[in-house]
C-alpha cells in the first residue's frame, strides 16, 4: 500500500480517520498553552486528525488552535478528524450526551468527528474526575458497558459525533459490545496502546476481523509522566534494533516506530510539543520498511506496558488482566 500524507482508512461507518493523528496529553506540569501552540503547529505541519480528552484538561486551548487555523484559512472544518473522549466518571447513560456537550462547549466546535469511551472502567459520577474514599481509594462504579454504549449510539444519532468507538479495552469488552442484542453501531475503533514492546498482534488481528480500526498511543514509548510511569522502564526511541533500522533508512527512530505500525494497518498517533519533531514525526510517508525491518521490529514484543492503569487494578472491569 503506497501510503502517502493524505492518508486514511475507511472505518465500518463509511467516515475516513487519517492514519496518523496529533496527540495532545501532556503532564500536569506543562503549561496548557502549550498544547494550544502545538496543535497549530501540527495542522500547520499537515496533520489532519487530533486526538484529545475531557480528562486532559486542555481542550479549550486544543479547541483555540483548531478555530484559529480554520479562521486563517489554512483548513476547512471539514478537512479536519478531532477525536474527544468520554470520561469514566461519566458512563451512567444519562451522564454520556451531557458530558459530550460539555467538551464541545470546551472546544468551541459543533460536533465530534469521533466520540470514544477513554476507559471501560466506570467510577463515581460526580464532578470529581477522581472520585476518593477516606482511605484514598479510587471509588469504582459499576455501570453495564451495554448502557453506556446505547448511550453513545444516541449521540451519533444526534449529530453530536460522526463516528463512536472505544478505547482500552479489551477483546472480551469489545465482543460485550459487538453481541449486544439490538447493537445499532458497532464501534470503529479502539484505541490502545500500541509500540516496539507491545505489539498488539492478537487484538489487532481480532480488531481487524471485526472490521475495527486500531488506534495506537503511546508509539514512541511515553511521555515518562512520574504520576504514571515507572522511571526505570525501557525508552523506545533508543532501542538498538529500532535505532539500526532508522539508521539504514536515514530517518528518526520515531519515523521508523510510527512508520512500523502504519504498515500493520493501525492508525498511530504521535504526541510532542516541540515543533521540530511535531514536523519530523510527520514525514512517514516516503519510506518503506522491508519484510527483514518488520520481522526485527516485531521480535521486540515483551508485552510491555507503560500505562498499566494500576490505580484501577481491582476495577472488575480493568481490562488488562487478559492477554489481549
Amino acid at each position: 500500500m503506497d501510503l502517502h500524507a493524505e492518508s486514511f482508512l475507511v472505518m465500518n461507518d463509511g467516515q475516513k480517520i487519517p492514519v496518523i493523528g496529533f496527540g495532545t496529553y501532556a503532564p500536569e506540569e506543562c503549561p496548557k498553552g502549550l498544547a494550544e501552540e502545538a496543535t497549530r503547529v501540527a495542522i500547520e505541519v499537515g496533520y489532519r486528525h487530533i486526538d484529545c480528552a475531557y480528562i486532559y484538561g486542555n481542550e479549550a486551548e486544543v479547541g483555540r488552535a483548531i478555530r484559529a487555523k480554520i479562521a486563517d484559512g489554512t483548513v476547512r472544518r471539514e478537512d479536519l478528524f478531532y477525536t474527544g473522549k468520554l470520561w469514566s466518571t461519566f458512563h451512567a447513560p444519562a451522564l454520556v450526551r451531557p458530558a459530550l456537550e460539555e467538551s464541545l462547549q470546551n472546544l468551541q466546535l459543533e460536533y465530534m468527528d469521533l466520540f470514544i469511551i477513554h476507559l471501560p472502567l466506570g467510577m463515581k459520577p460526580g464532578d470529581d474526575p477522581f472520585p476518593m474514599d477516606e482511605n484514598g481509594q479510587l471509588i469504582f462504579h459499576h455501570s453495564d458497558l451495554r448502557d453506556t454504549w446505547e448511550a453513545m449510539e444516541r449521540c451519533k444519532d444526534a449529530g453530536l459525533a460522526r463516528s463512536i468507538g472505544v478505547s482500552n479495552f479489551n477483546r472480551r469488552q469489545l465482543e460485550l459490545i459487538l453481541n449486544k442484542p439490538g447493537l445499532k453501531y458497532k464501534p470503529v475503533c479502539n484505541q490502545v496502546e500500541c509500540h516496539i514492546y507491545l505489539s498488539q498482534r492478537k487484538l489487532l488481528e481480532f480488531c481487524r476481523s471485526h472490521d475495527i480500526v486500531l488506534v495506537g498511543y503511546s508509539v514512541l514509548g511515553s511521555s515518562r509522566d512520574n504520576k504514571w510511569i515507572d522511571q526505570h522502564s525501557p525508552v523506545v526511541l533508543e532501542d538498538k534494533v529500532l535505532v539500526a533500522i532508522a539508521g539504514k533508512h536515514n530517518k528518526s527512530p520515531a519515523q521508523v516506530a510510527l512508520r512500523y505500525f502504519l504498515q500493520l494497518g493501525a492508525v498511530v498517533l504521535a504526541k510532542s510539543f516541540n515543533p521540530t519533531r511535531i514536523k519530523d514525526n510527520f514525514q512517514v510517508f516516503d519510506f518503506h520498511l522491508s519484510p527483514e525491518d518488520l520481522k526485527a521490529l516485531e521480535s521486540l514484543n515483551r508485552n510491555y506496558r507503560y500505562v498499566a492503569a494500576r490505580q484501577w487494578i481491582n476495577h472488575p472491569e480493568y481490562p488488562f488482566h487478559d492477554e489481549y
